[in-house]
């Protein structure tokens, strides 16, 4: 680190400590070369995620557009807030896993409706709507059966 004071390039960490929210860490530093003191703050850098859409068309990741479908979603539906924003923050850290840059919206679709298929079938069925675009009653049957084959799986067809 160059000191502000001499210009020196080097310095040492004389006391280190976390912000209370623990998102920064505060150092003071010491100049070898004049003895001057000073304060430093280091945070991570998270790196740019990229949304590749549907249209190929790229947007950067928003934890708050997944947040935002998921409430519309869960409408007059029995899941708390606290729930939707664990979810939303659950399909973020799995996105980012992934170790990618650019992720396409259907891989972040999926890990929505995994996440929200354990928590309210009815919210799955609504999100799954608007995410698989249904092109009629057929295709949005399927989509019940697979549901319903889920959790009762010794059921038979209804065809």
């Amino acid at each position: 680190m160059i000191c502000p004071h001499c210009h020196h390039n080097g310095s040492r960490v004389v006391d280190s400590r976390p912000s209370e929210d623990g998102t920064f860490i505060r150092r003071r530093r010491e100049c070898v070369h004049c003895g001057f003191r000073f304060t430093t703050f280091e945070r991570y850098e998270e790196t740019p995620l990229l949304v590749i859409k549907k249209d190929g068309t790229r947007q950067e990741f928003s934890r708050q557009k997944i947040l935002n479908g998921l409430v519309r979603s869960a409408e007059k539906r029995p899941v708390s807030m606290e729930k939707l924003t664990d979810i939303a923050a659950n399909v973020e850290a799995k996105v980012r896993r992934l170790g990618e840059n650019e992720v396409s919206s259907q891989v972040i679709g999926e890990f929505v409706m995994n996440e929200l298929q354990e928590v309210d079938q009815i919210a799955y069925i609504r999100f799954a709507s608007v995410y698989r675009q249904f092109k009629d009653v057929d295709a949005f049957m399927n989509e019940l059966e697979s549901l319903v084959g889920k959790h009762h799986p010794g059921q038979a067809s209804h065809d």
